[in-house]
């Protein structure tokens, strides 16, 4: 029998092994332990490490056992919420976060979890709340003031994000990522004191690379406003240089999928669901594209509702289709349940955001790999393909932060790589699916809008609107790194606006037009 001394000491090394990122080791010997003594801290390190690890279906079956031997304990019922959240099981993650509130009213960890599935629903005024209630609670945690900064971001309230970045940098002034926040909805002047204050932060040399990383896009930004361009571009260099350093990515990867995807829509080539559940649109492209703005101009129409950005479609495909190791067996009765099965699964979870019989947009550009399976599983749906000049695309990808999400975006040669990959994909679905594919040229949008939109409008049976020609004042979320441009009327300035730079661009300009 271990002693409660020996346990605390095992359960330190544990947790300094989880912070150290050792997350195997930490699952073996903690499941050890666990045989031995089963302590609720044991179960949530488990739990803890599966999720660090991404596998969060192996959480939750530690967590179910957990919650067999305490029902009641909030701890397990918040790692449960999170793996279902991870999971996309909605319904399940709320449950799991109100039932623990019920039993800790005031534990913040579930108050912030929880209004971070709200936010992830667009039930923007409910996640506020909880945040404040939160921050009632810990007025100085920075994790709860940036969360409240990203939903005012998302939703145009700049004034508001920036007071609760500002306080942020009070506690911590080397928290840089507020930085970079401030720097995307502010126009800076040569005497900016924000301006100033960042400089002086990156002169101390008391930075890591992370906040190095983030400093160093706000800096590109600020120093593009003030039209110092060599300036700006050394930052833009630099921090794309750091988070490289971080991701590590291999262009290589994206090219398999592609030969992937291009063998896998042979499975299903005479396979197709009579019609859809719910009225669709689909807005692609590569990211910088325009996508943004095409949304929230199809979204001011009173019969469209703005999905945003969202996961749903890839991660269905893949759990469904990509990673089905039976699909070259399956007959077509079979593989037509399958992808009714799938239709289903897509419309159920975004109703969950939206469940008006208003048309739904989803604007996740990379959506554009799955063009083919989207008019196979949503016969009756509308995909609209955003372009805009490819140096434009590449350059707008290179100076903004993306999280790792856009791994490409690092590396100039990678863009202009991944930019031939994404027409590759397009020619390849229009000449399987021949006018089925709206493009939307940038260029040609903002020139002559009126009369573009109109276009668009009437690809989408959609019946002209004006309130459609005043998209600025749509007040749906924006989730992307569009939120400040797309908030605008339509404007030119955007367009050639990587000819400052070009300078500095010659091999990626050299590669677009080979």
């Amino acid at each position: 029998m271990i002693t409660d001394n020996q346990l605390k000491i095992k359960i330190d090394i544990l947790t300094n092994k989880l912070e150290a990122g050792l997350f195997e080791d930490v699952i073996t010997e903690a499941k050890g332990l666990l045989k031995k003594r089963g302590h609720q801290i044991i179960y949530n390190i488990i739990s803890i490490a599966y999720q660090s690890l991404g596998k969060f279906d192996l959480s939750v079956k530690i967590m179910e056992e957990a919650l067999k031997k305490n029902p009641r304990n909030p701890y397990f019922l918040n790692n449960m919420g999170i793996s279902k959240h991870k999971l996309e099981i909605l319904d399940e993650a709320e449950y799991y976060f109100k039932k623990g509130l019920e039993i800790a009213p005031n534990y913040i960890n579930i108050l912030n979890n929880l209004a971070n599935l709200k936010k992830d629903l667009n039930q923007f005024d409910e996640a506020i709340v909880l945040y404040k209630k939160s921050l009632g609670i810990n007025k100085v945690s920075n994790e709860i003031q940036f969360n409240l900064a990203t939903i005012y971001i998302t939703l145009g309230k700049f004034n508001d994000a920036e007071f609760h970045l500002n306080k942020i940098l009070e506690n911590n002034p080397k928290a840089t990522e507020a930085d970079r926040l401030i720097s995307s909805f502010t126009k800076y002047s040569q005497d900016n004191e924000h301006l100033k204050k960042m400089i002086k932060k990156i002169e101390e040399k008391d930075l890591n690379k992370n906040q190095l990383m983030h400093l160093h896009f706000a800096l590109g930004k600020a120093f593009e406003d003030v039209k110092k361009y060599e300036n700006s571009f050394k930052n833009f260099n630099r921090a794309n240089q750091y988070l490289s350093e971080i991701i590590k990515y291999d262009i290589s990867h994206d090219v398999e999928k592609f030969i992937k995807i291009k063998k896998t829509i042979n499975f299903i080539s005479n396979n197709k669901i009579d019609k859809n559940l719910r009225q669709l649109i689909f807005i692609v492209g590569m990211p910088r594209s325009g996508t943004s703005l095409v949304e929230q101009i199809i979204s001011s129409h009173s019969n469209v509702f703005g999905g945003g950005e969202l996961p749903y479609l890839s991660n269905i495909l893949h759990d469904g289709i990509f990673n089905n190791k039976n699909l070259a067996n399956i007959d077509n009765n079979k593989l037509n349940n399958l992808l009714k099965i799938i239709q289903g699964q897509y419309v159920s979870k975004i109703s969950k955001i939206d469940s008006s019989d208003k048309m739904f947009i989803d604007k996740a550009p990379l959506n554009f790999k799955y063009i083919g399976f989207i008019k196979k599983i949503f016969p009756n749906s509308k995909i609209i393909n955003c372009n805009r000049d490819p140096i434009d695309i590449c350059w707008s990808n290179y100076k903004n932060f993306f999280s790792g999400t856009l791994p490409f975006s690092n590396n100039l040669n990678d863009l202009a790589s991944f930019y031939a990959l994404y027409q590759n994909y397009i020619k390849f679905w229009k000449e399987l699916f021949p006018n089925e594919v709206y493009d939307v040229v940038y260029e040609e949008l903002v020139e002559n809008p009126k009369e573009e939109i109109k276009n668009l409008l009437n690809f989408c049976d959609l019946r002209f609107e004006e309130n459609c020609l005043k998209h600025e004042n749509n007040p749906k979320s924006i989730k992307t790194a569009s939120w400040v441009q797309a908030r605008k009327p339509i404007y030119k300035s955007a367009i050639k606006s990587s000819d400052y730079f070009k300078p500095y661009l010659g091999e990626l300009i050299e590669k677009i037009k080979n």
